[in-house]
């Protein structure tokens, strides 16, 4: 037997041999439940949607800015707060008292869309010397920031001054050890200058912040500063370590950028797109006011186009249907909205000779993205003008993009739409017992109609270990991603929600990912997710589960294709939801053969040995699948599930 992680105890590994050792023999008694697969490829069996097992990203709990974008400095460019108001500086901090420097807020940078710079004074340097260092000003990022050794780093800041400056750029940690810094002079002259660095790190400090400092007396301003690695995903911005977990899952969709992220608590902080494009020192950023934080948009639209791009998946927009979570556009007004959203799908996808196609191109980016699905809103169908304003967006993107597939926000699976669409959303928070019970919620949708697109899905609160995600919660969630896979012929996609979760900012919980400056790891549920990979595309068979635990145990077979070797597998997964083990008979029929004896026929076991164990940073693979061969595994064989699990048998035939 072979286990596919060597990580764990050796307590941990005794305790799955055991499950393995009572899983797969052959029983003398009878089983609790029965199973029987009709293996037969026939009018029985249908094909899954090749789009059913996606993402969600939204900008929340710092999923992006301080996560998955791989920016270092926190407010890049002093533009933070209430843009009427005096701006406050925060997470910036100044280095020396205030008899030797003074800062405050100046409007006159050079970039159009965004005046505010920082005005710098520096009092010491002439008769006062300066202190050994020199003052200035530091940033630590988001909740530090993470300087290994060994690699380079591109600082780039943009400065102003009367006489000439000598900055010196440094990251220091919490330990004052410099970990690597760099000295630029840069002439006076009152005209703005762009300091362009590449800095290597000598040590590794996973909190380290960027000080700027001088020891010349005189006054200057500081604008649109940046610390980015240099080894990001491609080039592209992204975190490489987060970027790879997202492409793990092997998502056959993006939707982006959220949420209530696309519309803020009041209208006037949403998301505008046309705000986030083009070079990334004239983005003006926002503020995030729902979840309650600062968005500089280096992450902004094109980069989440680029991010579906790079992980070779769909990107699904959702776009602002003029609503807010306390505020909206009545439909007599949403003409500027709909337009907006036209502009939009041309920057996706329009030529590069179009108006907003050549931007894109003048980004680097000439050939169109491949957006095919937009959706109207979010959760947003119980607003009084939502009716009315869905309909001026669809009709127009119908006449502009006939082959753009829109997305409802009203739920269809109970009662029918009251308006066109080629897909609705779906969401759904609840506890284990309910998450499990709601496996059955689309067996009586209506077959005709728009497909769901199930966008957001999680059990939430005390079952989740208070958002930490714990096992029970995962295997509730197996159990609804069965009932979906079952009815996938109404079911177009599937996402969890939220993906990522900077564990500083822990807003909403429990989420997939988790991480902070440097460690990340997979709650069980983004286990789960990867369990489901092989479903889209995949055939799925019919299948009958005779059972009394009707509450506990729900199964589905699927037949599914190994893309690399073209090998034909078929995939079994049963879930047990009860606190004790479950014997299951299970029965394969109308094979053209039987299965094959290899060691490449194998079973996955998702587990542990408590309902409620978790992942964490200082056990990431607590709770995990664990993989090993399969022997003597017939067209009828009996197993023992084990409490609280996900089994996936995968025979190759």
């Amino acid at each position: 037997m072979v286990f596919c992680s060597s990580k764990g105890s050796l307590g941990v590994m005794l305790y799955f041999l055991l499950i393995y050792f009572l899983a797969f023999q052959y029983c003398c008694v009878d089983a609790n439940s029965t199973l029987v697969v009709n293996a037969a490829t026939n009018a029985s069996a249908r094909r899954i949607p090749d789009t059913l097992f996606g993402v969600f990203f939204e900008e929340i709990n710092h999923a992006g800015a301080g996560g998955l974008w791989a920016e270092l400095v926190s407010n890049t460019g002093f533009e933070a707060g209430n843009p009427k108001k005096n701006l406050d500086i925060h997470p910036w901090k100044i280095i020396g008292d205030k008899s030797l420097i003074s800062v405050s807020i100046n409007r006159s940078s050079c970039f159009e869309r965004n005046k505010a710079a920082l005005q710098m004074v520096v009092h010491c340097g002439g008769y006062t010397p300066c202190p050994f260092g020199g003052v200035g000003i530091s940033n630590p990022g988001y909740w530090g920031m993470n300087i290994e050794q060994g690699k380079r780093y591109k600082v780039v800041y943009h400065v102003k001054s009367e006489g000439k400056s000598d900055f010196q750029l440094s990251f220091k940690g919490v330990d004052v050890i410099v970990v690597s810094s760099n000295t630029t002079s840069v002439s006076g002259h009152e005209k703005w200058n762009k300091v362009e660095t590449i800095v290597e790190a000598n040590a590794t400090n996973h909190i380290s912040r960027l000080q700027i400092t001088t020891t010349l007396q005189g006054s200057y301003l500081l604008d649109q500063v940046s610390a980015l690695p240099l080894d990001t995903y491609k080039g592209h911005g992204f975190r490489k370590d987060l970027f790879q977990m997202v492409a793990d899952l092997k998502p056959k969709f993006l939707r982006f950028p959220g949420g209530i992220y696309v519309e803020g608590g009041h209208l006037i902080n949403q998301y505008r797109w046309k705000e986030t494009i083009g070079p990334w020192e004239e983005r003006p950023g926002h503020l995030n006011d729902y979840w309650n934080y600062w968005s500089d948009d280096g992450f902004g639209y094109f980069e989440y186009l680029q991010l579906a791009e790079d992980l070779g998946t769909l990107p699904v927009w959702v776009f602002n249907a003029g609503f807010a979570r306390f505020n909206e556009i009545n439909t007599s007004a949403i003409a500027p909205y709909v337009q907006d959203a036209l502009d939009g799908i041309e920057f996706a996808r329009g030529s590069p000779k179009s108006n907003w196609g050549s931007v894109r191109a003048a980004m680097g980016h000439p050939k169109p993205f491949n957006l095919r699905y937009v959706a109207v809103g979010n959760e947003d169908c119980d607003h009084f003008n939502y009716e009315g304003n869905y309909l001026r967006f669809h009709d127009a993107i119908r006449y502009a993009y006939p082959d753009i597939k829109i997305i409802s926000n009203c739920d269809a699976s109970t009662t029918p739409l009251k308006h066109p669409a080629d897909l609705y959303d779906y969401h759904i928070y609840l506890d284990s017992n309910d998450m499990f019970s709601q496996s059955t919620h689309f067996d009586n949708a209506s077959r005709s109609g728009p497909k769901a697109f199930v966008s957001e899905y999680a059990v939430t609160g005390v079952d989740s270990a208070n958002g930490t995600g714990s096992l029970l919660a995962a295997v509730a969630e197996a159990a609804f991603l069965i009932g979906l896979e079952k009815n996938s012929d109404v079911i177009e996609m599937v996402s969890y929600a939220p993906l990522f979760i900077n564990i500083n900012d822990p807003t909403w919980v429990p989420d997939t990912i988790m991480f902070n400056s440097y460690q990340l790891f997979g709650t069980p549920s983004y286990w789960v997710q990867k369990l489901f990979i092989e479903s889209s595309g995949a055939t799925f068979l019919d299948s009958t589960l005779n059972t009394n635990s009707s509450n506990k145990l729900i199964a589905s077979a699927i037949i599914w294709q190994n893309s690399t070797e073209k090998k034909n597998y078929l995939r079994i997964k049963v879930v047990n939801f009860g606190k004790e083990s479950e014997s299951l008979s299970i029965s394969i029929n109308g094979l053209n053969s039987n299965v094959r004896q290899y060691y490449d026929t194998t079973t996955t076991v998702l587990t542990s040995t408590q309902a409620m164990d978790v992942n964490s940073f200082s056990e990431p693979q607590k709770v995990v699948p664990q993989t090993s061969s399969l022997e003597k595994f017939g067209n009828y064989v009996i197993v023992t599930l084990s409490p609280y699990s996900v089994t996936s048998f995968d025979l190759l035939i």
